[in-house]
């Protein structure tokens, strides 16, 4: 006990007295502990991060049917399938023409609760529908019939069958179907959208007088491709009748941007570690050089090589574990403020990124000392003592 308590002493006396020194070694350790323990959350957190960033470019999975359509069942048995945690948004399409002003223009209907999940980038100049009886309209569509929101207009829908045969043989005309709308909003998104109307599905029931089949379903997933590839073949094989394939301009070009940016994060950390070895090495060094004199009579008195690196490697350890501490700590706030500056969200403290953060710190600051002790212990006391 006395002798750990002494050890302890020998090494705090040494690092007060050279207090310049170490505080520069101490920075270098606290910098680079703060840079890796930054980069790693940052990396660690990069997947999610970019994973809503792409969210906002639209769905990454589509579903059709192997049939002619797709059943609110069958969309409710593959939302099932999806971890809540991943599943960002599930929008189901119907599509039918409807005739504006006798011109015929396409209609969707979708929950459009989920449409704005699955389609964020879209831009609507006024609302989205809220209620029934309500409408969105593409830019196109509002230039070609000069709409404006608040504005009312009237869609007509022609049934398949437009006679039936009475029971005297007399032929009756079947009406078109037709409903007045208000316009919420208009769609400005620079591709097809604009050339569509967007209405609520019972408005579309009520319209075409049919109950709703869905001609195609978009699904925007959170996950690595390999994750939204396995989910995608579930779906394919648990449902009967729904084939589900990735959206792959935009899964390749996650994956693409992700590889790279993970690469980047890594080799700046290396960089970052090997100039921290070089600055605690460079320090330890003149500390070594420095300390020759009292070496040499130490050794002179009968302590042992061992003893001597004991001491330089408690002082190593000793910045080690406590400039790890501190950059781990500083580590969180870069990579929160990092986060919030590129990605706009922030990101969770990990708690065992600390002792991993104070683990390689000590490793690394080890592994600096390793040079500067090597010197320590060929120290000739003979020669130091005569003052060679």
């Amino acid at each position: 006990m006395k002798k750990r308590k002494m050890y302890i002493r020998m090494i705090t006396a040494s690092l007060l007295r050279r207090r310049s020194r170490m505080i520069i070694a101490l920075l270098a350790i606290s910098i680079g502990a703060m840079i890796l323990s930054g980069l790693v959350t940052i990396y660690i957190d990069v997947p999610r991060q970019m994973g809503i960033q792409f969210r906002s470019y639209g769905a990454n999975m589509i579903l059709t049917s192997d049939g002619d359509t797709i059943s609110g069942s069958q969309v409710e048995a593959v939302k099932k399938l999806i971890p809540e945690d991943k599943l960002v948004g599930i929008a189901a399409y119907r599509y039918e023409t409807v005739r504006v002003n006798d011109r015929p223009v396409m209609a969707a209907a979708a929950d459009l609760d989920e449409v704005k999940k699955t389609s964020p980038f879209w831009l609507v100049d006024g609302e989205w529908p809220a209620a029934e009886g309500e409408i969105m309209v593409g830019k196109n569509v509002a230039d070609l019939y000069n709409l404006k929101v608040g504005k009312r207009m009237t869609c007509t829908f022609a049934p398949e069958v437009q006679a039936q045969t009475e029971d005297d043989g007399t032929e009756e005309i079947v009406p078109d179907n037709w409903m007045d709308f208000t316009v919420t909003g208009i769609l400005d998104t620079g591709g097809k959208e604009e050339d569509y109307v967007y209405m609520l599905i019972p408005d579309m029931e009520e319209l075409t007088s049919q109950p709703t089949e869905y001609d195609v379903c978009e699904l925007s997933v959170s996950g690595s491709s390999s994750e939204l590839r396995k989910i995608s073949d579930e779906i394919t094989d648990s449902v009967d009748g729904i084939s589900a394939r990735l959206v792959k301009r935009v899964t390749e070009s996650e994956d693409t941007v992700l590889s790279k940016l993970q690469s980047l994060v890594l080799l700046v950390t290396i960089v970052v570690l090997a100039l921290t070895m070089i600055c605690v090495a460079t320090t330890m060094t003149a500390v070594v050089a420095e300390r020759r004199k009292e070496i040499g009579l130490r050794k002179a008195l009968g302590a042992s090589n061992g003893s001597i690196i004991s001491e330089f490697m408690g002082e190593g350890i000793a910045l080690g574990a406590f400039g790890g501490l501190v950059g781990a700590l500083l580590g969180f706030l870069f990579a929160q403020a990092v986060s919030r500056n590129v990605f706009n969200s922030s990101i969770t403290l990990m708690p065992w990124l600390i002792p991993l953060t104070i683990i390689a710190s000590v490793v690394v600051t080890g592994a600096a000392c390793l040079i500067p002790i090597r010197s320590a212990t060929q120290v000739d006391p003979a020669l130091v003592l005569k003052g060679e």
